[in-house]
Formats: structure tokens, C-alpha cells, sequence
């Protein structure tokens, strides 16, 4: 209360903003209201610019002529990864070019594994992967291929087995595939890769020692999947060495024991 004038009446003075709790109460009131507004609003917005923008990524992979990642090259699409086939390879992918990078992945991983020294193991690879009409041709070079002489050149005993004591590394693991060429049931898909081969164990004198390459398959749709017609592989692109110390026989022979492999897709 304060005085009025010289009348001698009262007035009532109202608080100011910030002396009375019950003046400060209407104004948060209108204030709590507007942050709501305000908070849902950014809600909303956040929401919608999500969608947007997974709407976006979908958009540009289906775009056509896009064959090569762009700038989120390792993000995740909407495919989801295929069931292994009766092999143990993968299969049942999707007839887009985009299910042709994820069979040529897969594929490379396969051709690259330490099964490929086995016989039988390798003719059931083929037979899986490989276009029946071609699966006899793959069969007989790859015979003329893996030889005595180069499994023991690689360190394994002539026909195929690993000595007593070492364990065996064949690894292939797709860095990247790119499309360049494809139609509704043809495509030309590069892998680019990193490989390990070689023994490890105390006594191995060919140590696991890693390698870069790029393969190019040209698959077909055959029997509901994407099978390889030709296969052809290059060295490269090969990165600049880093300065990490090799790890020991047994790092090395305990890491392929424990870390398993995947499956790719595009």
C-alpha cells in the first residue's frame, strides 16, 4: 500500500514483475505456455527433418545411374542382411543392383576364405556362386590353380592341409563395391579389398602378411539370386602403410581363432 494525495484517499499500487509471487505466478504461466508451444514446435520439427531425411538417403541409393557411394559411405541402408544359403554362404539377395553389391561382397569374402584350398570344400563354393553352365569351367581352372606346388608355397602341406603346430589365414574382407554396368538381370560389380594370407605360429616361415585388391565380377540373375559369370582381380588401390607393430604368431593364430567373419550387405 502507499499513499494516495492530498484528497487523502488509499490506492493500491500492483507489484512489479518481480516483487509479488502471485504477479511472477500469472507471468510464468504465459511463459510455461509459450516454452510448451515452443518445445513442441522443435519436436515436430526434429521429427520431421529424421524422416526427411532417411526418406532422402532412400531416395538417392534408388536414383538411377547412382552406382558409386556418395558422401555417407559406410551408413546403413534399409536391406537387411540375407540368410546364409545351404553352402554357408550367403544368399536370396534382393534383384536390384544393390542386392548385385551385396552378392559380390559376399562372394569375394567366400573365394578369398581358407575353404577355397579344400576340394570339396572349394567345388561346393563354386557350385553355390558360380552360373551352373559355368560351375565345370571355374572347377577345372581352379583345379589347374591350387596345386601342391603352390599350397606349399603358401606354407600348407601339398594337398591342402596345414602342418601341425601353425594355423592357416586365408581372409577377404570387401573395403567398398561399386557398380559399373548393370541391367534388370546383368551386373558388373568391383570389390575392392583387404586380404591376409599366410601361417601363423612360432615356427611358420611364411608369416600372415596383408594385401589390397579390387575384383570385378560380372554376375547374372540365375534361379532367383545373383550368380557369378566371369571373375577377374587387379592389385589396388593400396593404402599408405601405417607404423603399428606386427603382432606376434600367437596374437595373430588367437585373432583368426576368435573373431568370426560377416555378412555383407550393400
Amino acid at each position: 500500500m502507499s499513499l494516495g494525495d492530498d484528497t487523502g484517499r488509499t490506492r493500491t499500487r500492483l507489484p512489479e514483475a518481480g516483487g509479488d509471487p502471485y504477479g511472477g505466478a500469472r507471468r510464468n504461466g504465459r511463459s510455461s505456455s509459450r516454452s510448451l508451444v515452443t518445445v513442441v514446435g522443435v519436436v515436430v520439427l526434429l521429427i520431421a527433418a529424421i524422416a526427411f531425411a532417411n526418406r532422402g538417403g532412400g531416395d538417392s541409393g534408388a536414383e538411377e545411374g547412382a552406382d558409386s557411394p556418395k558422401a555417407a559411405a559406410t551408413a546403413p541402408t534399409g536391406e537387411k542382411p540375407v540368410p546364409a544359403g545351404a553352402s554357408g554362404i550367403p544368399a536370396g539377395f534382393a534383384h536390384d543392383r544393390q542386392g548385385a553389391e551385396s552378392a559380390a561382397a559376399n562372394y569375394a569374402v567366400a573365394l578369398g576364405s581358407a575353404e577355397m584350398f579344400n576340394k570339396a570344400r572349394r567345388d561346393a563354393i563354386l557350385q553355390s556362386i558360380i552360373v551352373p553352365a559355368r560351375v565345370a569351367d571355374f572347377e577345372a581352372r581352379l583345379d589347374d590353380a591350387y596345386t601342391p606346388e603352390f599350397n606349399e608355397n603358401v606354407g600348407l602341406n601339398g594337398d591342402g592341409t596345414t602342418p601341425a603346430g601353425l594355423t592357416f589365414v586365408s581372409r577377404t574382407t570387401p573395403i567398398g563395391t561399386k557398380v559399373t554396368e548393370s541391367s534388370s538381370d546383368t551386373a558388373t560389380v568391383e570389390v575392392w579389398c583387404s586380404g591376409l594370407l599366410g601361417l601363423a605360429g612360432e615356427s611358420s616361415t611364411n608369416p600372415v602378411t596383408n594385401s589390397w585388391f579390387t575384383i570385378t565380377m560380372q554376375l547374372k540373375w540365375t534361379d532367383d539370386d545373383w550368380k557369378i559369370v566371369t571373375h577377374s582381380q587387379k592389385d589396388g588401390p593400396t593404402p599408405v602403410p601405417g607404423d603399428e607393430r606386427a603382432s606376434s604368431a600367437d596374437e595373430m593364430a588367437k585373432a583368426v581363432q576368435e573373431y568370426g567373419g560377416f555378412t555383407y550387405a550393400r
